[in-house]
Formats: C-alpha cells, sequence, structure tokens
C-alpha cells in the first residue's frame, strides 16, 4: 500500500528525490516475522469497538493523546467501522486518494481492508488524525519489522511504519502532511521507547508525498521493489531527533 499526501506547501513543483537502489534483501537474513503469541489472545475492547488491543504490539496507539502542531491539537484515534467507515469510504474514492492507494469502489471494499486489521493480531492499527477535534486524515500505524516489507529491507526490532492520506482537497496543499508527520513522528518515539526508527513506504511516483516525508525530517535510505509499486523508503532515526533536540536547547 501506498501513502497519499498531496502537501507541496508553498515550495515549487517538487522534484524526486534520488534515492539510492538497495541491494536485494535477504529475507533469510531479517528478523523472524513469525509472532510467537496466538493472535486471539492479544485481542480485548477498545472503546465501543471489538478489536485488537494495540498495547501489546503498538503500545496502545488509543492511550497516545493529542500533541501540538503548527496547524492545531492533532491526536491519533483508532478507527470504529459503525461510526467511520462512511467517512473513509469517501475518502478513498476521491481519485487523487485512489490513484495510489486502490481501494476505490464499494463500501465493502474498505470495510474488508479495516476489518482485516480490526481482527487482526494488532500489528496494524487503522486511525482517523484529528486536527483540533476534526477528522482530516486516515493513518495506518503499524509494525514494519512484523510486516512483508521487513522482507525488502534490514529491518530493526519494533521499526513502526505510517501509511497516511489527507482527506478532503480542501486541506491538501497547506503544508499539513509535513506538519502532520513530525507530529505522529515525535508521538511515536514519546510513546514506543523500544522503537528507534519510523518508517515509510510511499510510491516513487507520489512526489509531493516523498517530499513531504522529507520536509518532515524522514531521510530516503533507498528505493525498494514491492508488490505494485517501486517505493522509496524513508526512515526518521531516533538519533536525529535527539540531535535536533540537543541544538534547540542549546
Amino acid at each position: 500500500m501506498s501513502l497519499t499526501d498531496t502537501d507541496a506547501g508553498a515550495l515549487p513543483a517538487p522534484v524526486a528525490p534520488d534515492c539510492p537502489s538497495l541491494p536485494p534483501w535477504d529475507s533469510e537474513e531479517t528478523l523472524n516475522l513469525r509472532w510467537p503469541g496466538e493472535p486471539g489472545a492479544l485481542r480485548a475492547e477498545l472503546p465501543g469497538q471489538g478489536s485488537p488491543r494495540g498495547a501489546d504490539l503498538l503500545d496502545g496507539v488509543h492511550t497516545w493523546g493529542p500533541i501540538p502542531t503548527p496547524a492545531g491539537t492533532f491526536e491519533l484515534v483508532p478507527v470504529r467501522l459503525g461510526r467511520d467507515l462512511p467517512l473513509v469510504h469517501g475518502w478513498m474514492n476521491d481519485p487523487e486518494i485512489a490513484a495510489f492507494w486502490e481501494l476505490a469502489g464499494p463500501r465493502d471494499r474498505t470495510e474488508r481492508h479495516l476489518r482485516a486489521q480490526l481482527d487482526g493480531d494488532g500489528r496494524s492499527v487503522p486511525c482517523l488524525g484529528l486536527l483540533d477535534g476534526t477528522a482530516l486524515s486516515y493513518w495506518e500505524i503499524y509494525r514494519a519489522d512484523l510486516d512483508p516489507l521487513a522482507h525488502h529491507y534490514p529491518a530493526l526490532p519494533h521499526d513502526t511504519g505510517v501509511h497516511l492520506l489527507i482527506g478532503g482537497a480542501a486541506h491538501r496543499g497547506r503544508g499539513l502532511g509535513s506538519a502532520l508527520l513530525t507530529a505522529v513522528a515525535a508521538l511515536v518515539m514519546e510513546r514506543r521507547r523500544a522503537c528507534t526508527r519510523v518508517v515509510a513506504e510511499p510510491d516513487l511516483r507520489n512526489t509531493p508525498s516523498v517530499t513531504a516525508f522529507l520536509r518532515a525530517g524522514f531521510r530516503c535510505s533507498g528505493e525498494v521493489d514491492l508488490p505494485g509499486k517501486r517505493a522509496a523508503l524513508m526512515i526518521r532515526d531516533r538519533d536525529r531527533d535527539q540531535d535536533r533536540h540537543r541544538a534547540q536547547v542549546r
């Protein structure tokens, strides 16, 4: 799956970064991707919605709380099908979003995509992104080290991945994507102390998305061939965040 941001802000038309091609990665040498527990043992009720308990694999996304951004107060709220399916379905049928997410079509197609995560083992949590209480974006926070993505790059334990889209054309092109990515990366590093990297794999053709990641402090580690796309492997390191913090307090 790819990420859609359409956030070029006031910058000139972005040019796709020159990412190095990663050498073929031997998945035999990567992490053991088999989760040792039974998926059923990880399930618990989130408020108002039967779904996996993200606290086991993602340290309770539903408890992460709000964070200030230049655009307002942002918060991730796990999806509830009965409440959120019509909104997410509408976004998935926006042509700009559908071009990369490939989930346009009837509502049950979006429902199956969401339910596969909600009824899974908790390694991916679909969320709405609320800005000052208004749902403006959709996110998937996932364990990249337990995802098939880990077969394509040298994953580290607790690598945390993000997919996102900005819903509604009126909210795009305002710099929101990079501002919200910066906030989510900060939340991940604060709430998931075992995580040292936030990763993403936007489609190389989605230049505004790649640009938003770069503006949010991610680096392009390389290009990877994934099912259905050639992607830029974007990484934001905890060490880089710490260096930035030290520079700010000097």
